[in-house]
């Protein structure tokens, strides 16, 4: 027999794979108050690498059909206001049936989560939008906004076991494949490459995509490269685009405009490549290089493409 989680103000609920947590979990169990449900193949692995979680559930089984695992997942969770998800893809699948199957709405897209709402961006991420509800509601938080503190001590564990239901799901899972490095969301990637008005036009620019490929990188620009039309709209990183948290950032010919370094959240090391030593970017960098942003890249881009002796 499953049994219901505590009554709690919020839980985060993150989808396992191969002992694997997607981008996001950290932030997710963070905002939930460092309590989260993992469930999924590898889930009592994971919970040991969740570092912002103070209370944990585990649930060990085969990802089902999502339709299936929100079924399961309803019961345990019914005494939770607030159930929170990363929106990473098995987030945003199971997000919207577990909301049908606890009768609540969905607050998708979130980048802060309170008691009774959540901020959430809307039309193409630029415009941010505070949403009410009137009683306990389903969210999805979107990966590298609210960042996480490691929580610090090992957390409390509990094993949970679910009843599955009986009726197949409404899909069926072909199989799983990893984006390539240039097609991973700018929110979820490790590494970003970032484009500037420096970097020149459209050959340079295809140029920082084969170093992306290269380095498992995708690649960024700030908004004067975005409205040249060079990438799309959608690889904007800033106030006015999306927000990254990677490892490594590396900026070709980025001045570091105050909109543009807004949507950086806290990259563990920068790299400026820029003709201008004294311009905003190069100052906060780890690594400035002062040069010509067009010749190191195709420098770069040769010598990772040299054949290795």
């Amino acid at each position: 027999m499953s049994a219901a989680l505590p009554a709690r103000d919020a839980v985060a609920v993150v989808v396992v794979r191969g002992g694997e947590l997607p981008p996001g979990a950290d932030e997710s169990a963070a905002e939930a108050g460092a309590a989260a449900l993992l469930v999924g193949d590898g889930a009592e692995a994971a919970r040991a690498r969740l570092g912002s979680a103070r209370t944990a559930w585990t649930l060990e089984a085969p990802l089902p059909d999502p339709g299936v695992l929100a079924e399961a997942l309803a019961p345990l969770l019914a005494r939770v206001h607030t159930v929170l998800l990363p929106a990473s893809p098995d987030g945003r699948d199971l997000a919207p049936r577990l909301a049908v199957a606890l009768d609540r709405p969905l607050l998708a897209g979130a980048v802060a989560v309170f008691g009774q709402g959540a901020e959430v961006l809307r039309h193409g991420g630029r415009q941010l939008v505070e949403l009410a509800a009137a009683g306990p509601f389903v969210a999805t938080l979107l990966p590298g906004v609210r960042g996480a503190e490691p929580a610090g001590g090992e957390p409390v564990t509990h094993r949970v076991e679910a009843e599955w239901p009986d009726a197949p799901g409404g899909t069926e899972t072909l199989g799983t494949v990893a984006p390539g490095p240039g097609d991973t969301p700018l929110p979820e990637a490790s590494r970003v490459l970032g484009a500037g008005a420096g970097l020149g036009g459209g050959a340079a620019v295809g140029l920082l995509a084969a170093a992306g490929r290269a380095l498992g990188a995708s690649v960024g620009a700030t908004r004067a490269v975005t409205d040249q039309g060079l990438l799309p709209h959608d690889r904007q990183i800033g106030t006015t685009g999306v927000v990254v948290d990677p490892e490594l950032y590396l900026a070709f010919g980025v001045s570091g405009a105050a909109q543009h370094v807004g949507g950086l959240g806290n990259p563990r090391h920068v790299v400026s490549v820029n003709t201008d030593p004294h311009c905003p970017m190069t100052a906060m960098a780890d690594l400035g290089i002062v040069a010509d942003a067009p010749a190191v890249l195709a420098e770069l881009v040769r010598r990772l493409e040299a054949p290795h002796e």
